[in-house]
């Protein structure tokens, strides 16, 4: 029987800074506007959302409250409507509202599975609610989205829940072929023009494994290592104050979109030894660019890149750049036309539209 209820897609997505979940809210958002029909689908924003699309058949509801880290806005304002207007919930974060979760994405479980990342009493809460989501997407959730078959398993290892509860839907690139490469970043960091360097680029986390730069940096100090990213408060913080001081790194700051695809282009290879992954979005990225991707051997990433990649055991640093680059890989054509938000979309709508709550 097919439900009647309108479902709610949480968007506070649309007042944070663009990393890879708020590009998949966003554009995933878009391309189920042109597979739903009117009446089904609502997106609600806060009052400080930013930059909304022009949809056709998904409504937009503006509430009064504004969207801040802390998740006031999902627990009070987003539950709220949802319960009162009777909605089912959708969040594409890693999150709910915890006392009626509905469709809900788990892009990985590296707070449960890592506790020892998170250190400080800001971490620690982090820590702790980031487990309480996710911990009540598994149990209560009606449908979990994941980004691939490994970190579905984690889930149902983790949780003890029905397989056929999880369903994969990758994530994926679109729209990377309209930016517009930025060169004037070299203007800006000449020392990258004069050797070919490597590039990474993420959040400064933990998990991107920057012991494994550093290390590699102070044992090969001819070679020259580009790094971008925003530092995150579970980095630990002598591994960037010891890139910072090695005359091989070049910490780049904020790079924009235009920028990093000028980056992409010029590297030697892109790089992330990360020792978690639920699926790796930016060397997806490096290869639409052209560039070769040397990425760890760990969790997720060999799924999704297969023979397309260089792989280094994020353990060992050790490593013979040159001699690895030069071992043959297969064309990544077949990644970027499998890897896409548009296939990303569609698998949702046919997952939702086989449980009925389309």
């Amino acid at each position: 029987m097919k439900s009647n209820r309108i479902i709610a897609i949480n968007g506070e997505s649309w007042c944070h800074p663009l990393t890879g979940i708020e590009r998949l809210a966003i554009e995933v958002t878009e391309y189920l506007d042109s597979l739903v029909q009117p009446n089904q689908v609502e997106l609600v924003v806060p009052a400080n959302a930013r930059n909304l699309p022009a949809l056709k058949n998904i409504r937009i509801v503006q509430l009064p409250q504004e969207a801040h880290f802390f998740p006031k806005w999902t627990q009070i304002a987003f539950q709220k409507y949802v319960i009162l207007h009777h909605r089912v919930s959708f969040d594409y974060t890693n999150t709910c509202p915890y006392f009626v979760p509905g469709i809900e994405f788990i892009h990985d479980l590296y707070q449960k599975l890592y506790p020892a990342d998170f250190t400080s009493r800001r971490d620690k809460l982090i820590h702790f609610y980031s487990c309480l989501m996710c911990r009540a997407i598994a149990r209560r959730a009606k449908v979990i989205f994941t980004v691939s078959e490994y970190t579905k398993q984690t889930i149902v290892d983790t949780y003890h829940i029905p397989p056929e509860k999880i369903h994969v839907v990758y994530s994926g690139v679109s729209g990377y072929d309209k930016i517009e490469e930025d060169k004037s970043v070299f203007d800006r960091l000449p020392q990258l023009k004069e050797k070919p360097f490597y590039f990474t680029i993420g959040s400064l986390s933990t998990r991107k494994n920057l012991k494994w730069i550093a290390e590699h940096a102070s044992l090969f100090p001819h070679e020259i290592f580009a790094v971008s990213g925003k530092p995150l408060p579970s980095v630990v913080a002598p591994e960037l104050e010891k890139m910072k001081s090695l005359g091989n790194v070049v910490m780049t700051g904020y790079l924009s979109d235009g920028e990093v695809k000028a980056m992409h282009r010029a590297c030697k290879a892109f790089i992330m030894p990360s020792y978690f992954e639920g699926f790796g979005l930016p060397p997806l990225e490096a290869l639409s660019c052209g560039a070769q991707i040397i990425i760890s051997d760990r969790t997720s990433l060999p799924e999704i890149y297969g023979k397309c990649a260089h792989y280094i055991n994020p353990d060992e640093a050790n490593v013979d750049l040159d001699a690895l680059l030069a071992e043959p890989v297969e064309s990544a054509w077949s990644l970027l036309e499998k890897y896409t938000l548009k296939h990303t979309a569609e698998r949702i709508f046919d997952v939702l539209k086989e449980k009925n709550m389309l």
